[in-house]
């Protein structure tokens, strides 16, 4: 029957099971810390927030302010944007703030269609420090 298989296979793995030495049980919980500090400090860096830098004259200009601009993801918000920019580029982010981008209508010939939207962040860092984007 189907229904019982889990209490067979349940108890021959307690069957084969072999007794664990202190020291064995010592090293496995060791062990356990080190996994869960690795996963804190990649969580701290957020790649997926932060799409590219946006490149245009305007963006260039506001680099010599200490102004950078980055493509983002849409839902994110100012404090993750923030934490994001500071661990990829090791920077002190003083603001940041969020422009949206709305669709636009787009027509060639009969076919009629949309240009995407973005959302972009104008961040804005510690005097002395530069972000190298090219």
């Amino acid at each position: 029957m189907a229904l019982f298989d889990f209490l067979k296979r349940k108890k021959e793995t307690e069957k084969s099971k072999k007794p664990v030495k202190k020291a064995e049980k010592v090293l496995v919980k060791a062990e356990a810390p080190k996994a869960v500090q690795h996963k804190k400090l990649v969580k701290g860096f957020s790649y997926e927030i932060v799409k590219e830098p946006h490149i245009s004259e305007k963006a260039t200009n506001l680099a010599e302010k200490n102004q950078y601009v980055f493509k983002v993801i849409a839902r994110s918000n100012k404090t993750e944007i923030k934490k994001a920019v500071e661990g990829i580029y090791g920077v002190n982010v003083l603001s940041v703030n969020i422009i949206k981008i709305p669709s636009k209508k787009r027509r060639i010939g009969k076919t009629q269609g949309f240009k995407k939207g973005h959302t972009k962040a104008v961040i804005k860092i510690a005097e002395g420090q530069k972000i190298e984007i090219l």
